[in-house]
């Protein structure tokens, strides 16, 4: 049964975003035709990028508890290239298919450490050999804020939860090349966001 349009959960930073972002991705989508989304929210950047870019299976994924609202936004998108969602916890198990692009905004800062570094342990198990994964949000560089906003958001994340918060980039590529993933390419987006492309060491 379709959800009421009224009844969709919706995020103003999703459309505030979406058009930068795909700024960035579609530099990327080149022979690309399977994009796994870790964390879709509340559906909204899957429906969007799922429109603009047809050829593309967009596979959704989020906790159980998100489900309800990604799946009013793909049944009133009417979209058939976008996937209803999978239950995926980066902390548990990971999908057996593999993708050529791993998708995900706004999600490392709500985690832990722990789950950001199994989040980089599970995922290479789902990328194709030339697979990228595009990770959208706010970063520190050399233990340092990037603007007075981010260090106040960073401290609004920390009240909510202790062990969320801004990662540092540097941590970041060591984790990450410990997965086997190096960061090919780093660009500043609005709102003192980054983009940042990792792929597969060869």
């Amino acid at each position: 049964m379709q959800m009421p349009m009224a009844n969709k959960p919706f995020a103003e930073a999703c459309d505030q975003n979406r058009e930068p972002i795909n700024g960035v991705l579609s530099r990327f989508l080149k022979n690309r035709h399977k994009v796994l989304e870790i964390g879709s929210g509340t559906g909204q950047h899957a429906v969007y990028f799922s429109k603009q870019y047809p050829r593309l299976e967009w596979q959704t994924s989020d906790l159980k508890s998100a489900h309800d609202g990604i799946r009013a936004w793909i049944e009133d998108s009417g979209l058939t290239n976008v996937k209803y969602p999978i239950e995926l916890d980066v902390g548990g198990t990971w999908p057996s298919e593999q993708y050529d692009l791993i998708f995900s905004a706004n999600t490392l800062h709500i985690l832990s450490e722990n789950l950001v570094e199994r989040l980089f342990l599970g995922l290479t198990s789902c990328m194709l050999p030339d697979a990228i994964f595009l990770v959208y949000g706010p970063f520190n560089y050399g233990g340092s804020y990037t603007s007075a906003s981010n260090e106040e958001f960073d401290y609004w994340l920390k009240r909510r939860d202790p062990d969320s918060g801004i990662k540092n980039f540097e941590w970041l590529q060591d984790i990450a090349t410990r997965s086997g993933l190096e960061c090919s390419q780093d660009f500043s987006m609005p709102a003192n966001n980054r983009i940042l492309i990792w792929q597969k060491i060869r």
